[in-house]
This record gives structure tokens, C-alpha cells and sequence, in this order.
């Protein structure tokens, strides 16, 4: 481990941290809101065809990916903070637009702008942060981000319910449409995500830029100062030492054929499987499609609405143990463990399914899931991908691994309807299942441990 990160200024850094991670807050709110509103727009809009409702479940995913894979390239470009503010403006534009929709095309057009947002934020902020963060506690500084995407889900959940007026057992989908939360109660669950959207914008331009890009900028002086005033004079000297070894003379330009590099390829291979393997567990179905399975699972509207609340809750407290466990464990036991626990749990539920057990059993595997994930593969993901990549190349090779991400949530997210009704809820979960096996023989042979040691030192191991 290196001693030169081990005095900082912990206000400081926790102060950039949060303001960063708000680009998170607004990535859980806008990804999860839609999962609330869900039974009201579909009547709204006349939904019908599982293709259509994949389709507007799923549409926000198109900005994802653009978003993320532009990320990288105009970060590396115009740096991290610029990025931020733009993604602060695109939250704050979709969740006004969304709501005053009256067409469907036109709702899955703000959808792909508040998407465009995600890719940037969910791309930006980890990098960002781990770039400012110290070695010892960057799994805890990066999982903040992790952290304000599960205050924002929970922030849509608990929105949505006090938004949306009882619905009483076996209502129509007449009466669905007719009443207060079919014509308006949807849209002010968008509208509220502008609050916070707003605040974004604000704060976004007391950031620093990015001392790591800055020095790749050959912007020396300006890199020292924020060096210093997070580390002191003495170590940022030494850390911009450390930082100018892992940089080549002449590449301030994006230079694409540094990813033809054994090295690269080694640590964009372990980037990109891991990220599309956090998507391809499942779990986001469970958050989007909620309503589905606690239907199949015999609740009613109202209930949903309250279960999934606690879903939420659970996720919460899941991730503050993250935040203590990722630099005192590590991040490769922490995946091992998250991977082979959801791949039984998933069997499990798959078991309730098709046995047709319903009620409290399903609610408390879908909870127990939660919590696995939100101390494994949900922050620790993030973390890993946001520290492997080297100096020189780390926007790129990020928004290739998130690009991934958003790829595979694209799938993940539109063909879950159809899986569901081809498969059934049993075999859907069952499928997950194998694929979390699949994730724990990856994680298990190809990913090293990284905690407590430097971006630069985690470059030199690949």
C-alpha cells in the first residue's frame, strides 16, 4: 500500500464526493421512478403489447448507452466537471418533459434525454471521484456514488407511493386510467426528480476539475494545486511524480491504438464482463418490473407500491455496510460471495414460482437478494471499473466498460417481458441464476485484488 494518500483532507474530498455523486442520486431516481408509474402511463397510453411496454420501459437505456460511450471520448476532451454539468442540465430536461407527455413517442423521447444523463453521470462520477480520492479509502469514496443511486431509488419509491392514491383490489384498468393517478399522478412522479436535478446544476460548478486529467492536459500547475489542497504540498508532489510515470509525452489527444495493448485488453476484458455481468444478474428487473413479479406473487396495486418501498430500504442498508466492508474485505471476495449467493437465491425463487408459493416467500427473497447485491455487485462494480484502467486512457476504456453496462441493461430490461411470458417467472429466474454461476468462474479466475493500493500501482499490476 502507498503511503503517499495516507494524510488528506477529509472534508474536502467527502464535500467533491457528495456533490459528484448527485449525478448518482439522479441515475437511481430516473432509472427506478419509471417502475412506480408503470401501471398509470401503460393505461394512459393504451399499452398493451409486451413489445411496447419493453419498449418504454426500456427506451431510457438508448440514451444510456450513447451517453456512456460519449462520456469517455469528451471527458478525455473537456474533462470530468464540464460533463457533470451537462448531465445535470439532462435530468433536469426529462423529468420536465416526461411529465407533460401525451404521447407515447414523445414520453420515450424525453425517456432517451434523461438516459443520455444516466450514461454520462453513471460513466463520470465514479472516475471522478476515484480520481480525487485517497488508495486507502477509494472503495469507500467510489461507493458513495453507489450509495446516492440507492438514496435516489429509494427517494422514487418513497415518491411514487405518497404520489399515487390508494387503488382498491381488483380495480379495472377503466378505473385505473380514469382516476387522478392515471391521468396525473404519473407525471408529477417525473416532475419531482427536477428538484434535486436542479440543486445538481448548482453545485456542479463549485467542483474541481480532475487532477489526474489535468496533468495528462500537461495543466501542471493547476493538478498541484488540487494535489495540495487534498494531500498537502510534499505528497502531491510525489503523487504527480507517480501520476507523470504512467503518462506518455505526446498523448494529451485521445489515442485509440493503446487499446490493442495486451495490458489494456487484459484489464478492458475483466472491465466489461464484470459490467455487463452486474446487469445480467437480474436485479434491476426485480426494481423495474416489480409490479409483475409482486403480482405473480398475489399482492395487489397498493401493497406493491408499499413492498416496494422496502425493497428500497433494504437496498439502503445494504449499501452503507458496502461502504464499511469494500476496503476492510476487499473487492474480490465481496464479488465471489454476492455472485454464488444470488445464483442460490435465484434458484430458490425460480422453486416458489413454479410451485406456485406465493405471498410473504417470494417478498423475503426478493428482499434477501436486495441485500446481497447492494453490498457486492452493485457498489463494488463500480468501484472496480473506475480504478483499473490506466491514467492515460481511463475515460475511453470506462465508457467502453459502461457502454457495456447499458448495453446489457437494454437487453436485460426488453426482453424480460417476453422472457416472462415465454418462460415464466420460474424459468426467467432460473436462467439468472446461471448466469450469476457464470459470473462467480469469471470473478473467481481472472480478477486480482486491488484495495488499498494506488490507481498508478493497480496499473503497473495489469
Amino acid at each position: 500500500m502507498s503511503t503517499l494518500e495516507t494524510n488528506y483532507n477529509k472534508s474536502y474530498v467527502w464535500m467533491v464526493a457528495i456533490i459528484a455523486a448527485l449525478g448518482g442520486l439522479l441515475f437511481g431516481y430516473d432509472w427506478v421512478v419509471i417502475g412506480g408509474a408503470k401501471p398509470f402511463y401503460e393505461r394512459f397510453f393504451n399499452l398493451t403489447d409486451p413489445s411496447a411496454q419493453g419498449w418504454a420501459m426500456s427506451s431510457a437505456l438508448v440514451g444510456c448507452l450513447f451517453g456512456a460511450l460519449a462520456a469517455g471520448p469528451a471527458s478525455e476532451r473537456w474533462g470530468r466537471k464540464k460533463l457533470l454539468i451537462i448531465a445535470s442540465f439532462l435530468f433536469t430536461i426529462s423529468a420536465v418533459g416526461t411529465g407533460l407527455s401525451n404521447n407515447i413517442d414523445i414520453f420515450n423521447i424525453y425517456r432517451i434525454v434523461g438516459g443520455l444523463g444516466i450514461g454520462l453521470a453513471s460513466g463520470l462520477s465514479p472516475v471522478y471521484i476515484a480520481e480525487m480520492s485517497p488508495a486507502a479509502l477509494r472503495g469507500q469514496f467510489v461507493s458513495v456514488n453507489q450509495f446516492t443511486i440507492v438514496i435516489g431509488i429509494l427517494a422514487a419509491q418513497i415518491v411514487n407511493l405518497l404520489i399515487a392514491e390508494p387503488v382498491s383490489a381488483g380495480a379495472s384498468s377503466e378505473m385505473i386510467l380514469n382516476s387522478w393517478n392515471g391521468q396525473m399522478g404519473w407525471r408529477w412522479m417525473f416532475w419531482a426528480e427536477a428538484v434535486p436535478a436542479s440543486a445538481f446544476i448548482f453545485l456542479s460548478f463549485f467542483l474541481p476539475e480532475s487532477p489526474r486529467w489535468l496533468m495528462k492536459q500537461g495543466r501542471k500547475i493547476e493538478a498541484k494545486q488540487i494535489f495540495e489542497k487534498i494531500f498537502g504540498t510534499q505528497a502531491a508532489l510525489e503523487i504527480m511524480t507517480e501520476v507523470e510515470t504512467t503518462l506518455h509525452k505526446g498523448e494529451e489527444k485521445i489515442n485509440w491504438k493503446v487499446l490493442k495493448e495486451p495490458k489494456i485488453i487484459s484489464a478492458l476484458t475483466v472491465g466489461v464482463v464484470l459490467a455487463v455481468f452486474q446487469q445480467w444478474c437480474g436485479i434491476n428487473v426485480i426494481f423495474n418490473y416489480a409490479d409483475e413479479i409482486f403480482t405473480s406473487a398475489g399482492y395487489a396495486v397498493s401493497d406493491i407500491l408499499f413492498n416496494i418501498v422496502i425493497t428500497g430500504a433494504v437496498n439502503l442498508i445494504a449499501t452503507i455496510a458496502a461502504l464499511m466492508l469494500v476496503d476492510k474485505v476487499g473487492r474480490r471476495p465481496l464479488m465471489l460471495w454476492g455472485s454464488a449467493t444470488l445464483a442460490i437465491i435465484y434458484v430458490a425463487m425460480g422453486a416458489c414460482f413454479a410451485l406456485q408459493i406465493k405471498g410473504l416467500a417470494v417478498l423475503l427473497l426478493v428482499l434477501v437478494a436486495i441485500a446481497v447485491y447492494g453490498v457486492s455487485l452493485a457498489p463494488v462494480v463500480w468501484v472496480i471499473i473506475s480504478e483499473i484502467f490506466p491514467n492515460r486512457i481511463r475515460g475511453i476504456a470506462m465508457s467502453i466498460a459502461v457502454g457495456s453496462l447499458w448495453v446489457a441493461c437494454f437487453l436485460l430490461t426488453y426482453t424480460f417481458p417476453m422472457m416472462n411470458k415465454a418462460l415464466g417467472a420460474s424459468g426467467t429466474f432460473w436462467i439468472y441464476g446461471g448466469i450469476c454461476f457464470a459470473g462467480f468462474v469469471f470473478t473467481y479466475f481472472n480478477l486480482p485484488e486491488t484495495k488499498g493500493k494506488t490507481l498508478e500501482e493497480i496499473e503497473q499490476s495489469f
